[in-house]
């Protein structure tokens, strides 16, 4: 299921209470031989693993942009020709269609479904972000992404400082080590560069639930937003995702993909204020009712909540998930891989 507000995450910063996962593969400054509190991590350290080993998906601009996307801003009447006659209205609402052509004043978003241009905006800015696969041997120190544009400050707890590197949001980082202030952890990225636990968003690997009873499987952290894929007890790709917003929760639990599809439209709460129509939502992965795993044309805002319940991710990565989740299929069973839903902390609102 997918939102029907929008959303800006890097004026809009959730609010989240600290959580101390079990799992976590960096240490506390204070229990680190070579680390000093305050300074962090030595210099060999940084020195020898100055990034993620990581390799980023690449971005394949035939996917990303092969539909004419469009937002209706307001309500939609829908005729059956240019000029032709009314046959349906959609309602004012949360609604993207794709248009399959132009013809001067008009748009055609289906077989014989024209609406005027004027009702409909510009093009869509469709996002460019792209998770990662990881290697076998995993990662000496957790990556995570940034979630919004910064400076690093000098110091834990300081204030964001011209002497350190503009870094944009998305950009992928390492967590050497932790301090805390006032209970909230400030992560150590580089040298003289530390960063607040609510300004990432980080990969932490978990172990294999008992009950996911196939080869590949998804983890998705709510609390993080990010998502893990595995196979066996290896996590061999991850990236950040949006899932339900409060009043439409993703719910947590193991699920298996029930249902496939490349392209199909969404819709809900027709007639009603947080009515929803989207268009060709690709590379959909249903495991729980109507919440699914799907690519995402309409926002660039990953790592936040966002959706009305679906886990959304970007087209890049529903494409990487989509293919790799292929062979996975089991006919007996007649499901595809497990998804687990679960949360590493919990939001305060």
């Amino acid at each position: 299921m997918l939102n029907t507000t929008r959303f800006i995450p890097w004026l809009t910063l959730v609010v989240l209470l600290a959580a101390v996962p079990a799992t976590l593969a960096q240490q506390i400054c204070s229990a680190m031989a070579d680390c000093v509190v305050g300074v962090g991590v030595s210099d060999a350290i940084l020195t020898a693993y100055p990034q993620p080993n990581i390799r980023a998906l690449p971005i394949d601009d035939a996917v990303l942009y092969d539909r004419t996307y469009r937002k209706v801003p307001g309500n939609l009447e829908i005729f059956d020709a240019p000029g032709g006659n009314l046959v349906d209205t959609t309602g004012s609402g949360f609604s993207y269609v794709t248009v399959w052509q132009f013809d001067g004043d008009w748009a055609r978003i289906e077989a014989d479904q024209w609406v005027h241009r004027s009702a409909l905006s510009e093009d869509v800015l469709i996002s460019r972000y792209a998770g990662v696969e990881l290697p076998n041997e995993g990662l000496p120190y957790p990556m995570a992404w940034t979630l919004r544009h910064l400076r690093p400050a000098l110091t834990p707890g300081g204030e964001a400082s011209d002497l350190n590197p503009f870094l944009y949001r998305y950009t992928r980082v390492s967590l050497y080590t932790y301090v805390e202030v006032d209970g909230k952890r400030w992560y150590q990225i580089g040298r003289d560069q530390w960063v607040h636990q609510f300004d990432v968003a980080k990969i932490t690997p978990i172990e294999r639930p008992e009950d996911v009873d196939t080869d590949k499987w998804v983890g998705i952290d709510l609390y993080e937003q990010t998502l893990i894929a595995y196979e066996g007890d290896t996590p061999v790709f991850s990236t950040l995702i949006s899932s339900g917003l409060k009043d439409w929760p993703t719910n947590e639990g193991l699920f298996h993909v029930y249902i496939r599809y490349d392209r199909t439209d969404m819709s809900g709460a027709y007639q009603q204020p947080d009515f929803y129509f989207l268009q060709e939502v690709p590379w959909t992965q249903y495991f729980d009712g109507d919440i699914a795993i799907h690519g995402t044309y309409w926002h660039d805002g990953f790592g936040y909540r966002h959706s009305h319940g679906c886990v959304n991710a970007s087209i890049t990565d529903a494409r990487w998930l989509y293919d790799w989740a292929q062979d996975a299929w089991d006919f007996e069973a007649g499901h595809g891989i497990s998804v687990y839903v679960y949360s590493s902390g919990a939001y305060d609102s």
